[in-house]
C-alpha cells in the first residue's frame, strides 16, 4: 500500500517537470561554487584531505537530502487543502500509510540527489576513498536525514495546516542547520560554542558519517552517526504519527 502511494506521489511530482532538473541542478551549483570559493581552506588544517571538493563533497550531498526533507510539509498542506488527504483517511487505508509514502519519497529523492553530487564530484577529481562501502554509507546518510526532516515537517504541516506557515518554516530552518555542522568547514575551525550545538545536530551526524565514508577514515563515526539517525527516524516519524491522529480527533 505505501509503495503504490509512493508511485502517486511521484506522479504528482511529474506533472511539474521543472522541477525535476531543479533538484539536481541545485546541488550541483552549490558543488561547484563553494569549492570554487572555499577551495583554499584545507590549508587551516583539520580538513582530512587537501581537496576541499573532496571534503565539500559529503557535506552538500546531505544538505541537499535535509533541505528536500525540510520542504516536504507544504505538500502535506496541498493536499489538506484540496481535500486530497481527508478522502484517504475515509477509505481502509492505514492512516499512517500516507506519511510513511512521503517519507520514504524523501529518503528516496535525498539519496539519489547525493548519488549526482558525489558522482559530479568524482569526475572532478574527488576521490572516494571509501570504495563501494563509502558511497554506501553516504547514500543511506542522505536518505536517512530526509526522512527525519520530512516527518518533523509533516508533524508540522498536520499542526498548523497552512501553506505560508511551512514556507516560513523551511526557509528559517535550512541555513541554521547548514552552519551549525562541519558541512561547510572543519570541526576545528568552528567556533567553540557550535562546536557543542554540531553535537546535537542530526545534519551533522549525517554529514560526519558521510564524511568520514567518503575519506575512509572512521567506520565506527559512520555506524555510530548511522545508527542514532536511524532511531531519530523512528521518533520523528512517530510524532507525525501523533500529529496526524490529533487531526484525524479534529474531523
Amino acid at each position: 500500500m505505501t509503495v503504490a502511494l509512493l508511485g502517486r506521489a511521484y506522479l504528482l511530482l511529474r506533472r511539474q517537470p521543472i522541477m525535476i532538473p531543479i533538484m539536481f541542478v541545485q546541488p550541483l551549483v552549490w558543488l561547484l561554487l563553494y569549492s570554487q570559493l572555499f577551495g583554499d581552506l584545507p590549508r587551516l588544517g583539520g580538513f582530512g584531505t587537501d581537496s576541499y571538493l573532496q571534503y565539500l563533497a559529503p557535506g552538500v550531498a546531505i544538505m541537499t537530502a535535509f533541505s528536500h526533507g525540510a520542504w516536504e510539509g507544504p505538500g502535506v498542506v496541498e493536499d489538506l487543502e484540496r481535500g486530497a488527504f481527508d478522502r484517504f483517511l475515509a477509505t481502509s487505508l492505514p492512516a499512517g500509510a500516507l506519511l510513511a509514502a512521503r517519507g520514504l519519497q524523501a529518503a528516496v529523492i535525498g539519496a539519489l540527489q547525493a548519488l549526482v553530487v558525489v558522482a559530479v564530484a568524482f569526475a572532478f577529481g574527488a576521490r572516494l576513498a571509501g570504495g563501494v562501502a563509502g558511497l554506501l554509507a553516504i547514500l543511506v546518510a542522505a536518505a536517512l536525514v530526509g526522512a527525519v526532516f520530512a516527518g518533523v515537517s509533516h508533524a508540522l504541516a498536520l499542526t498548523f495546516r497552512r501553506q505560508q506557515t511551512m514556507i516560513a518554516v523551511g526557509q528559517f530552518a535550512v541555513l541554521p542547520f547548514m552552519f551549525l555542522s562541519t558541512t561547510l568547514t572543519a570541526f576545528d575551525q568552528l567556533p567553540e560554542w557550535i562546536r557543542g550545538v554540531a553535537g546535537a545536530n542530526p545534519v551533522n551526524w549525517a554529514v560526519e558519517a558521510s564524511r568520514s565514508a567518503m575519506l575512509g577514515t572512521d567506520w565506527t563515526s559512520v555506524a555510530v552517526h548511522l545508527g542514532a539517525l536511524a532511531v531519530l527516524v523512528v521518533a520523528t516519524q512517530a510524532v507525525a504519527l501523533l500529529a496526524l491522529h490529533r487531526y484525524r480527533r479534529v474531523l
